[in-house]
């Protein structure tokens, strides 16, 4: 009947296809503005640029001008009161419920001026997407009403949702307050979920954050990143081209010379090499030293485990107190502690020359060696068959 549309579905059919066209939307969110815009890892095929651009402008109204420029500042100033939507600064609430409210707050001029470089300036970007944004809305609503009748109503308005919840709401939210991390990374991104599929992928804040020109999210074997199969399914068609999704860090079994492209390899893949360090050698020392700690302690000792290895600037003062008290009890904590400190110091300080930061690596693994803690010693001897993968 009329009121059905043109389409004349069922209610199973018309959920599917409400559930389809989200999921698009999410798609060119992830895969066109994130991935391709806002931190170039991925080139798109121009037919497929221009296609992400009409459904975001028919199903967001969202300029990638705006978006990007947001993004940008977002990793350029995570976590502090210029974030434009930090849970940290602003609150988890806030950013949850007023997600939608804070980009549209967030896209001022100058904003724009300073991070929204090389985004489309074409005519149809000018003329139409950018001078009638909310047009595409409108446009959205009409073809709802002709296919669907009365329920393209409700399909409307949960398109018109999707993204505020999904993606200004519960990445920006949630991927910054709850969830697992891989990397230590300076800001408080998590990953929600290691099945990156309802979000395309963007559940794996942390390892986003963490290596932000990566186009490929998933970085276990277990994380499953959607964006990433579609990107490998447009590959195939000449449509996508993925960009630094793999590390140049390459893994020589029995090399045993520190030389600078080890340095060069470590420093690329630090996130990943602090990783190893807790698991070769923090984990496995606590664990030992857990029957020596003081009954005071040992109940902690879950919460201290967390603590040696967190970023630094996100230990908070009690925190940092609790470490001390620690450190000052037991000499063998202290010394993995400190050594993980001056491994970071390589790529943190900067102005070292190569030859100053090659000479201070083939020191630390000396003194790692020397320490008498086999697990020190072992990963000293690991770092060394590191190297810089051969080119293709």
């Amino acid at each position: 009947m009329w009121f059905n549309g043109l389409l004349d579905l069922s209610v199973m059919q018309l959920i599917l296809v409400a559930l389809g066209m989200t999921h698009i939307t999410i798609v060119s969110v992830t895969l066109y503005l994130h991935r391709h815009s806002a931190h170039n890892s991925l080139d798109l095929h121009p037919v497929l640029k221009h296609f992400f651009r009409l459904w975001l402008w028919l199903t967001t109204g969202q300029n990638t001008k705006e978006w990007t420029a947001i993004h940008r500042k977002h990793h350029a100033k995570c976590e502090t009161e210029e974030d434009p939507h930090s849970p940290v600064v602003l609150g988890i609430k806030k950013v949850l419920l007023e997600g939608a409210e804070l980009y549209a707050t967030a896209a001022t001029p100058e904003t724009l001026e300073r991070y929204g470089q090389r985004t489309p300036e074409d005519w149809v970007e000018r003329n139409v997407y950018s001078r009638y944004k909310m047009l595409g809305i409108g446009l959205m609503a009409v073809i709802n009403l002709a296919l669907f009748g009365v329920h393209g109503i409700w399909i409307w308005a949960l398109q018109m949702m999707w993204i505020p919840v999904w993606a200004a709401g519960v990445v920006n939210g949630i991927g910054h307050w709850f969830g697992y991390r891989n990397f230590e990374c300076a800001d408080n991104a998590r990953n929600i979920s290691p099945l990156g599929i309802l979000i395309g992928g963007e559940e794996l804040h942390n390892n986003h954050h963490t290596y932000p020109n990566s186009s490929k999210l998933s970085r276990r074997w277990y994380e499953v990143d959607i964006g990433w199969g579609y990107i490998r399914l447009f590959q195939l068609f000449g449509l996508a081209k993925p960009k630094g999704f793999r590390p140049i860090a390459h893994f020589v079994p029995g090399k045993q010379d520190v030389d600078v492209d080890t340095v060069q390899a470590i420093a690329n893949n630090r996130f990943d090499i602090m990783r190893q360090y807790r698991k070769r050698v923090m984990e496995p020392v606590l664990q030992q030293q857990k029957a020596l700690m003081d009954d005071e302690i040992r109940p902690r000792y879950r919460k201290l485990k967390q603590l040696l290895s967190r970023e630094v600037s996100l230990i908070q003062p009690k925190e940092k107190e609790t470490i001390e008290a620690v450190l000052e009890r037991n000499a063998i904590l202290r010394q993995i502690y400190d050594k993980s400190h001056e491994l970071q110091a390589l790529w943190r300080q900067r102005g070292l020359k190569p030859q100053d930061k090659l000479n201070a690596l083939m020191d630390w693994c000396k003194e790692a060696e020397a320490s008498g803690i086999r697990y020190l010693e072992e990963f000293a001897a690991h770092l060394r068959a590191y190297s810089l993968r051969p080119a293709a």
